[in-house]
């Protein structure tokens, strides 16, 4: 099996085990907990982003069960989101646009 471009690469995985919060999930398996997206890029793609979530009750997304974008083997996955979020990005440019005519 051919490994994907990004793996074995140091800039695919980070982890700060020094971190005040490390591992900052519960159930996090602390060999391969990567903190390179410690703020998740797929906040913003709302249900669309993959990973455990739920809404609370202020109607706020709450990631706490996620460990998604924390497995060294999803840097790829979330990378690959990143045209998503630049779709998301260029329609709320374009919305705000419109508002301001």
């Amino acid at each position: 099996m051919e490994k994907n471009y990004w793996e074995g690469k140091e800039y695919s995985y980070f982890s700060h085990k020094n971190c005040e919060f490390f591992p900052c999930h519960k159930g996090a398996d602390p060999e391969d907990f990567n903190c390179l997206f410690c703020y998740c890029p797929l906040y913003a793609l709302g249900d669309k982003c993959g990973g455990n979530f739920h809404y609370n009750e202020k109607g706020f997304k709450d990631c706490t069960n996620c460990q998604l974008p924390h497995k060294r083997k999803n840097y790829g996955y979330v990378t690959g989101k990143y045209q998503e979020l630049a779709d998301l990005m260029k329609k709320v440019r374009e919305n705000q646009d419109v508002k301001e005519k």
